[in-house]
């Protein structure tokens, strides 16, 4: 007798939700413009108290445009698929023939001819919620989006955007002198950056060390050409 091998594949996908998503929108920009911001005006030699209140107040409204950009975003999308529904309802009551006729043209994708979408055409007749939901999907490509979708984005964006523009600013307020806690911060935010490059890999495929790194020559760049702006200018 002949010993059966059983074989268990287990398929590793991600997906990266609209949360993942919004986090890493507010995260990203929350670390590098306030940290590129402290550190310009850093360069023009201000006192470390106006780096905090500047840091503090830009923290503030770029929380609130990212979180209102996000809320914009999420709720056109709402919009566009009520909209988009709505046509694709009404087509499949009074264009029956030419929906059928792009069914079959998707269907002809992968090989399969008219007479083969004869059941699924049959279905779709006796069942117009899920004719629409297919033409939706596979017709237009859009998926329906969670209720409170973009109160939860404004939220999250927002309150990532908050979080990662503290991590440079809390140096400035914790420190006495505007030189050691630059230098504190531009520490403290890098390592921030590479932490949450390499926490992005896994949602975006890429090793974690070349996420780490690509999160850092970003950030650090942005912030470099900002201190040698505000030092060129305040010169």
């Amino acid at each position: 007798m002949s010993a059966k091998h059983h074989h268990h594949h287990t398929e590793r996908h991600f997906t990266a939700s609209d949360v993942v998503r919004d986090l890493v929108i507010g995260m990203a920009d929350g670390l590098t413009v306030p940290f590129a911001l402290a550190a310009g005006l850093s360069g023009a030699a201000v006192a470390s108290r106006v780096v905090v209140v500047a840091g503090v107040a830009e923290i503030a409204a770029g929380a609130i445009a990212m979180g209102l950009g996000g809320y914009l975003a999420a709720r056109g999308d709402a919009d566009h698929y009520d909209a988009e529904r709505r046509r694709e309802v009404r087509e499949v009551r009074e264009l029956a023939r030419e929906e059928e006729r792009e069914i079959v043209q998707i269907f002809a994708q992968y090989g399969l001819d008219r007479e083969a979408c004869k059941p699924v055409l049959a279905h779709f007749h006796q069942n117009h919620d899920a004719w629409v939901d297919f033409m939706m999907r596979f017709e237009l490509g859009l998926e329906k989006p969670e209720p409170g979708r973009a109160l939860r984005s404004a939220l999250t964006i927002g309150g990532a955007y908050i979080v990662g523009g503290l991590v440079p600013l809390a140096p400035y307020m914790l420190i006495d002198g505007l030189q050691p806690a630059l230098r504190a911060s531009v520490v403290c935010t890098l390592i921030a950056l590479g932490l949450f490059g390499a926490a992005k890999s896994r949602f975006t495929g890429i090793g974690m060390l070349r996420g780490a790194l690509q999160t850092m020559l970003v950030g650090g760049l942005a912030s470099a050409a900002a201190f040698a702006l505000a030092r060129w200018i305040g010169g």
